[in-house]
């Protein structure tokens, strides 16, 4: 079954009008070859694409809008170490996986910072990023990852921040303290996506857009089929998210699409810059449903959160978002408004990635649960060591097992909607 999203050029966000490169690939055509056909145009597909290419393999990528169309180009823009579900999976494995899990949580971090430089990738990437607290509970976990990274003699610049520091830098009263690291950053996503694309290009990947895949025919040589043509590989990887619908029988349920949302300011004045965030650092705060911010190249506050999991649109996402922008920055109260946009993010109930295989040689990884900048690009050579035939950390997520929610789709959003508002309550408390 196709996804219903087809032939769709990019929302209108801040990132697709300040895109580096507007991509114009192929449609698919007629009957192709590959050793590997990637569905799938975002991060995890073009990292897999990528991984696979500069192994020497021969590779298609397939995507049904343009790269980058899904939340891989419209995200926060934040570069984040950690996996969501880690501790689930160390919990199952017992303590002597912890430091493959450790090197996994910054694996992604490594690979988009060697990219940028290797493929002279511009997509105004900065490092420096802060979580902050709210409130004294929040100050806990600060004092916990602090802790964690003395005991792995980290080996990039971190601090923790009092409130009087975190307001000196910050210009806020909101937050009562915070945690910066100079490993994680931020960057334009689109860019990056499109970046990642252009190099797979580069090093041979057959690339091909407005092509929504329509089956998957499955075989000792999976044919992968669209409106127009078909690729006939030796592996499949399924790297869709929250907007596709293919293999229903074995993927159907799994996640959720919730909706995350963001607006841009006009740029803002030096004045303004230096009393809100003078370091230039992406922040995030500690409570389960969040908000998050930071400044674009061209010095736009670049504010999000609220995710939605019950499926429904805002019907103004400025309305929903700037008012909790403003109780953050009151000082913004006069900024204007030049963008508003969101997309969907794939929710899985347990929060692990679902990573696996059906028979044998269609791979899937999806499921990163607003994680997905660091995530996406560790689970691309994830899947390019397990076709390679390297398993160990691939199965350590593919033998985590997933609970289906019953009935349709809106249904499970509902069922997620209501759980979050256990997390919502707790966040106000």
């Amino acid at each position: 079954m196709a996804t219903q999203y087809q032939h769709q050029e990019h929302t209108h966000s801040y990132y697709a009008a300040t895109v580096n490169e507007k991509t114009d690939y192929p449609v698919l055509q007629g009957a192709k070859s590959a050793d590997v056909c990637v569905i799938g145009g975002g991060f995890t597909g073009v990292a897999t694409a990528l991984t696979l290419a500069e192994r020497g393999y021969c590779v298609a990528l397939i995507e049904a809008n343009r790269i980058g169309w899904g939340a891989s180009g419209r995200n926060g823009g934040q570069l984040i170490n950690g996996i969501s579900g880690l501790s689930k999976i160390r919990k199952k494995h017992g303590e002597g996986i912890a430091d493959m899990l450790w090197d996994l949580r910054w694996r992604g971090n490594d690979i988009v910072h060697d990219r940028v430089a290797r493929y002279a990738i511009d997509c105004d990437f900065k490092t420096g990023f802060v979580e902050v607290a709210l409130k004294p509970r929040h100050l806990d976990e600060l004092e916990e990852y602090a802790a964690e990274m003395d005991a792995h003699n980290f080996a990039h610049e971190y601090a923790l921040w009092d409130r009087a520091k975190t307001r000196e830098i910050l210009g806020t009263d909101a937050y009562i303290g915070g945690f910066v690291n100079y490993r994680d950053g931020h960057l334009h996503p689109l860019n990056l996506c499109i970046g990642e694309a252009r190099a797979a290009y580069e090093l041979g990947v057959q690339i091909f857009e407005q092509s929504p895949v329509t089956k998957i025919e499955h075989g000792d040589k999976p044919k992968v089929h669209t409106a127009g043509g078909h690729v006939v590989a030796e592996s499949v990887v399924l790297a869709g998210n929250a907007y596709h619908h293919l293999e229903p029988k074995h993927l159907s349920n799994l996640i959720f699409p919730a909706g995350s949302y963001i607006i841009a300011t006009e740029p803002l004045s030096d004045e303004m810059v230096n009393e809100i965030n003078p370091l230039d650092l992406a922040v995030t705060d500690l409570n389960e449903v969040v908000d998050y911010h930071r400044l674009s190249a061209d010095k736009r506050m670049l504010y999000g959160g609220r995710c939605n999991y019950s499926g429904r649109e805002p019907a103004s996402i400025e309305a929903s978002i700037l008012p909790r922008m403003l109780k953050t920055y009151p000082q913004l109260k006069n900024v204007k408004i030049e963008y508003e946009w969101g997309g969907m993010i794939g929710i899985v109930l347990n929060r692990i990635p679902t990573l696996g295989r059906i028979n044998k040689n269609v791979y899937y990884c999806q499921g990163y649960s607003g994680h997905g900048v660091n995530a996406t690009h560790v689970m691309g050579e994830l899947v390019a060591d397990a076709i390679a035939g390297t398993m160990e950390k691939f199965d350590l997520f593919a033998n985590m097992k997933h609970f289906r929610i019953p009935g349709s789709q809106w249904m499970g959003n509902q069922i997620i909607a209501l759980g979050m508002l256990y997390y919502r309550m707790r966040d106000l408390l």
